[in-house]
């Protein structure tokens, strides 16, 4: 297909594109369309070079590297030698001074609340509601649904009565360890109360409560009978539903019939690495569904054993707290954008000379003023500030470049200074070993830096490949450098102030059938100091948060402070094995599981989450089957 373009301010710009900015998202920005083309093409043209220029020094660095490898392959590797080379070349950076981060106007979820964050593909509408939906997700649901609660009847479509009292016991013991009674246990309890606003619990003896008062936030009503309870550890919510008429209710003394757990705190909505977006049509799709998730009217229609469903953004959710006053909750995860690094260029728009734009510079300007319509509402940030998570950069240089950009799309757009925040991904061996001097040029606008296993690696890989052959997989996940490299991460944000500011935070857990074995190990990211942490879907976040209700992360943090730094020849540390001696099986298995883990990049997002015809009331809550729930999770009504 011959593409259209409309010629303006020395652009070729994609029709397409063009009329959906100028229709779509410019009015009620209060921009004029004159004054965003026109300094969005001299941004452009001013900065694409910059780009160009950053992306060959990268090359040349690489050669560089590349070439001291061969020239010393048969020499016994000197690692100090190895770390001047690499300051000659100005690959690795001397360290400035101490300093902390200035970063201001940012949301709760970003600096005070700890939890889970989501990573959902922005170019599925149905999957980017249910990510930002996924703020409150029901423990019995993603209990029962997942290998966590084990019985005969696990795959079976029909109900299992045992399956369903192993749910009540683990959401028992979960309130037993993390909000407390006075000399009872809530499997005691048999009915729940509010007396003159304070919560009531009722056992066969007497009336008890909470040993922490505190933790009691407020009640919720239904022609005047309690519905819901709301409780609080660590900054996270539960509401404990009362609906003793629901069929998940029967085999509770107390009438309790779900425990809705606060859960995807955050979400990051991708532009990058789980979509295909190589044109202006493709590009549309995911700016379309950001704006509509900043505006409030993302719509999803579908059609699923047979009914037809629409799918939209959840509301806030209304309770009377313990002094008898009208209070909310925020109904939806706070939303992140992630975009494209620098590397990569998009048809959708093309240069005076004929070049691509790079398509890191098309992001910045349109997820920006995608978002100005949450500026004015204030759905997603209450604070007045949009969240950009940038990837792929290599070093300081290309961050005070990211710096640089998002304010001049400040000024284009006519927004307040530092508006716009950084999220910085730690992926690439240049910005790990510079970490420090890479969040310095942030440093009034980081809200978020974040390890990832997989990037992390295959650069190390592409760094040393003339070094000789990498180590295995496997392996690589307990080399010295990995270990190092995640320890760092926490060590640099913490000593950088981070903590009750900006998240620190830690990779994906790639395994979303196993959550069994999530909850038994991912903890460990609570444990290394990260107050944020990625998981794959809806159910994996509601039970992740669980980690978040055993660890309070900001203590966590003073303990790490205190603990033995790591060290940066440790980082350097090239997970090489000289001459080895494996058989051809074994280097097929090891393509093999490379070639599995691309393919890990393509699998579909897995579709969770609540799906029914219309939002359900979640501040009137009638009888728990109208929630419209999977048929395999308790019997609930259907999806």
């Amino acid at each position: 297909m011959i593409k259209k373009y409309i010629n303006i301010e020395n652009l070729s710009v994609s029709e397409d594109l063009y009329n959906f900015i100028n229709n779509e998202v410019i009015p009620d920005t209060g921009i004029s369309e004159k004054n965003f083309w026109k300094g969005f093409g001299k941004v452009s043209h001013d900065l694409a070079p910059k780009n160009k220029e950053l992306l060959n020094i990268r090359k040349k660095l690489q050669m560089d590297i590349d070439r001291w490898h061969l020239d010393n392959y048969e020499k016994e590797f000197n690692l100090d030698e190895y770390k001047s080379f690499l300051e000659k070349i100005g690959y690795l950076k001397k360290e400035s001074p101490d300093f902390k981060i200035k970063t201001k106007n940012l949301d709760q979820e970003i600096s005070a609340i700890a939890g889970p964050q989501l990573v959902v593909p922005i170019m599925n509408a149905r999957y980017a509601l249910n990510a930002a939906n996924a703020r409150w997700m029901s423990l019995y649901d993603s209990l029962y649904g997942t290998d966590v609660i084990s019985s005969e009847e696990s795959t079976s479509e029909r109900y299992d009565p045992e399956r369903g009292s192993k749910v009540i016991e683990y959401t028992k013991n979960f309130l037993d360890e993390n909000f407390k009674l006075k000399d009872s246990s809530w499997k005691k309890i048999n009915q729940i109360s509010i007396k003159n606003h304070k919560l009531e619990l009722h056992t066969d003896k007497d009336i008890t409560g909470l040993i922490d008062d505190n933790k009691y936030v407020g009640y919720r009503l239904d022609r005047e009978k309690i519905s819901a309870v709301i409780l609080k550890n660590n900054k996270l919510h539960i509401e404990i539903i009362i609906n003793p008429n629901a069929f998940s209710a029967k085999r509770d003394p107390a009438g309790i019939s779900d425990i809705i757990i606060e859960s995807a705190i955050s979400t990051i909505c991708d532009h990058e690495d789980s979509v295909a977006a190589v044109d202006a049509e493709d590009k549309i799709i995911g700016y379309r569904n950001w704006l509509g998730l900043m505006k409030k009217d993302l719509e999803s229609k579908f059609e699923k054993n047979g009914k037809k469903l629409i799918r939209k953004l959840n509301p806030n959710r209304n309770y009377i707290n313990k002094l008898g006053k009208k209070e909310k909750l925020h109904g939806r995860a706070l939303l992140l954008n992630r975009n494209v690094g620098h590397l990569m260029t998009n048809s959708a728009v093309l240069l005076e000379d004929g070049s691509e734009i790079p398509e890191g510079i098309l992001d910045a300007f349109v997820t920006s003023l995608c978002a100005v319509h949450d500026l004015k509402n204030k759905n997603n940030s209450r604070t007045g500030s949009i969240y950009i998570v940038k990837p792929k950069q290599h070093g300081p240089e290309e961050t005070a470049f990211t710096n640089l950009l998002f304010s001049k799309v400040e000024e284009v757009l006519d927004l307040k200074p530092l508006t716009l925040k950084v999220g910085l991904m730690e992926e690439e061996r240049r910005t790990s070993i510079n970490l420090k001097e890479c969040i310095r040029t942030l440093e009034d606008r980081i809200f978020f830096i974040n390890t990832g296993f997989l990037d992390r690696t295959g650069d190390e890989m592409h760094t040393s490949m003339e070094a000789g052959p990498m180590i295995k997989k496997g392996d690589m996940k307990t080399s010295t450098w990995i270990n190092t490299y995640e320890k760092n991460n926490v060590e640099v944000g913490l000593s950088c102030g981070f903590s009750g500011v900006a998240q620190i935070g830690k990779g994906m857990w790639a395994m979303p059938d196993k959550m069994a074995d999530m909850l038994k190990q991912k903890i460990s990211h609570l444990e290394a100091g990260a107050n944020c942490a990625w998981v794959p879907s809806p159910t994996a976040a509601a039970l992740h948060a669980l980690h978040y209700h055993q660890i309070n992360i900001f203590d966590q943090h003073s303990k790490l402070k205190n603990k033995d730094k790591s060290k940066l020849d440790d980082l350097l540390n090239i997970p090489i094995i000289k001459k080895p001696n494996w058989p051809l099986d074994e280097i097929n298995k090891e393509i093999s599981n490379s070639a599995q883990t691309i393919l890990g990049y393509v699998v579909r997002w897995i579709d969770q989450g609540i799906g029914c015809s219309k939002v359900p009331d979640i501040n009137n809550i009638g009888l728990m089957e109208d929630r419209c729930l999977p048929p395999t999770f308790f019997g609930w009504g259907t999806s």
